[in-house]
């Protein structure tokens, strides 16, 4: 069983950045693929972004590709995601999850089954 902890969030003015991190335990980290989630109150969880195991392959959604970076150390098991240019309704929880299956580079929200606790950035206008 995976842990994941998430640190970096916080409150920055609008076209301001930040960098999230995600430190991973408990398995072996680099051969599970990855992803960043956010969640605000009263709308559904949002993949942002997702990153294969070697780091290679990412994907992005729409409303961050070319503002936000997804990247991985394997070898600190670390996640990051860097967010720049950031924007009002970019405010939510931050999540980072891990896919179930090793090397499984589909990115379908539905197959990461393994979730940190969250962090809460907060951007203001």
């Amino acid at each position: 069983q995976v842990q994941l902890v998430e640190s970096g969030g916080g409150l920055v003015q609008a076209g301001g950045s930040l960098r999230l991190s995600c430190a991973a335990s408990g398995r072996t980290f680099s051969i599970y693929a990855v992803a960043w989630f956010r969640q605000d109150p009263g709308k559904e969880r949002e993949l942002v972004a997702a990153i294969s195991p070697s780091g290679v392959r990412t994907d992005y959604a729409d409303s961050v590709r070319g503002r936000f970076t997804i990247s991985r150390d394997n070898a600190k098991n670390t996640l990051y995601l860097q967010m720049t240019t950031l924007k009002p309704e970019d405010t939510a929880v931050y999540y980072c999850a891990s896919e179930n299956i090793p090397y499984r580079t589909t990115f379908y929200p539905v197959n990461f089954g393994s979730w940190g606790q969250g962090t809460q950035v907060t951007v203001s206008s």
